[in-house]
């Protein structure tokens, strides 16, 4: 692929790097202050915001641009940042097109003037929430140390009454995976959201120096071994990993309900996806996409990396203060890089009748050996596994349901959630 073939991608982008005002215990992001390094202070100066602005919009092909802020904490840039955010944006965009912003964040530094300037610009809030007061204060604590539930809750009541438009990000861990309706009913009759990611939390206990795909397999751990779960003897895992197959058991449980009450009403990005896929569309979620490399992701010093999970010195692939934007997307490295993600596949998956759906997850959980002890098996094998079957005998019905839906709906397209 070269600049002038798909100039379709995505960034996500991280304006005050890996600072945040959180000390979330299993945030892969936090590490990386100390590895990347900054001579800007990580903050993303203004000549580098209009470059970035000016590239991105100009350098793909869409109508359509999605500018994604997440960190660290991107609020901690202040309002008058994403005031020149915006106003870059109507500077540099093109006629017909139409610039969408989305900002992922803690929600505890929200008050009602952040939610005026959010709800009259149309952004889209990303608001990390892990469940319950308990389970989401068991590892979403601030640097203090303190407690951060009431925080949040305050924050989505603030977004509610100004009707800014939020999803819910919940990071599936050791705790909360054990407890998916409990988990879900919270975000379904409490936070009243409508649209919900669920993120597998894994982390190999290397993360913090060993770039993924970088690690020694002599030293990786087989599938079903003991070294291969949170919490045993040797596990290759931090303790507040997800367990593989309570990550199942979540997203059956969880499914069911959904299933049963929620179907057409709420949005759940693993179930959308999985659906699509069984129908033979393509994958919305890049983790079960069969390439990657299309979403990079900027650091605030300009410096691009392969992906988001990949801010390593390894990845980096330049800077857009030196090479333009769509030319380091394109580059034959982050190519390459894509491409691997189908090329390395182990034998194990793919045999496996749902290798159209998984595509072997997300690359930079591949540290276990498949039973045949060949190495790049994922890590959430036997949960992903677990959770296909459950719905595979659900597929025909689903399809009857939108069928019969879309004609009460004229005939035009019917989509389950957004």
């Amino acid at each position: 692929m070269n600049a002038t073939g798909n100039r379709s991608f995505h960034t996500m982008c991280k304006p005050h790097g890996s600072i945040c005002n959180l000390d979330c215990s299993y945030c892969f992001y936090l590490s990386r202050e100390a590895l990347l390094g900054s001579e800007s202070g990580f903050r993303m100066a203004d000549r580098v915001l209009e470059e970035y602005v000016r590239q991105y919009i100009g350098g793909v092909d869409t109508r359509e641009v999605i500018f994604s802020w997440q960190g660290g904490e991107p609020s901690l840039m202040g309002l008058d940042f994403f005031t020149r955010v915006v106003e870059l944006q109507k500077k540099y965009a093109k006629p017909g097109q139409t610039i969408l912003n989305d900002l992922q964040s803690n929600c505890t530094l929200l008050d009602d003037k952040w939610c005026e300037f959010l709800k009259e610009n149309n952004f889209l809030v990303g608001l990390s929430i892990d469940g319950p007061r308990d389970l989401h204060d068991r590892y979403r604590k601030d640097k203090g140390g303190g407690k951060t539930f009431d925080r949040v809750m305050a924050s989505v009541k603030l977004l509610r009454k100004h009707g800014v438009e939020f999803n819910t990000l919940t990071c599936l861990n050791r705790a909360n995976a054990r407890e998916p309706l409990r988990v879900y009913k919270f975000l379904r009759d409490e936070v009243k959201s409508e649209r919900i990611q669920f993120i597998p939390i894994v982390e190999p206990n290397i993360f913090k120096t060993v770039a993924p795909g970088l690690w020694d397999k002599k030293g990786l751990p087989k599938l079903g071994s003991k070294e291969a779960k949170p919490g045993k003897d040797g596990s290759y895992v931090h303790d507040w990993s997800v367990d593989p197959d309570d990550f199942g058991d979540f997203m059956c449980a969880v499914f069911d309900e959904w299933y049963r009450k929620d179907f057409g009403k709420v949005f759940v990005y693993f179930f959308e996806t999985a659906i699509a896929q069984w129908m033979g569309g393509m994958a919305s979620l890049c983790v079960f996409a069969p390439s990657c490399g299309r979403g990079v992701m900027l650091e605030h010093d300009g410096k691009v990396y392969s992906c988001d999970h990949y801010g390593y010195p390894e990845y980096m692939l330049g800077s857009i203060m030196e090479t333009p934007l769509d030319q380091l997307v394109a580059c034959h490295r982050q190519t390459e890089f894509g491409n691997d993600k189908h090329m390395r596949l182990p034998r194990y998956c793919r045999d496996c009748q749902y290798v159209f759906a998984c595509n072997g997850e997300c690359p930079k959980n591949r540290f276990l050996l498949a039973p045949d002890g060949a190495p790049g098996l994922n890590y959430l094998c036997s949960g992903l596994k677990k959770y296909f079957a459950h719905i595979d005998s659900y597929i025909d019905e689903i399809i009857r349901r939108l069928d019969a839906k879309s004609q009460e709906a004229g005939n035009q397209k019917f989509q389950l959630g957004l």
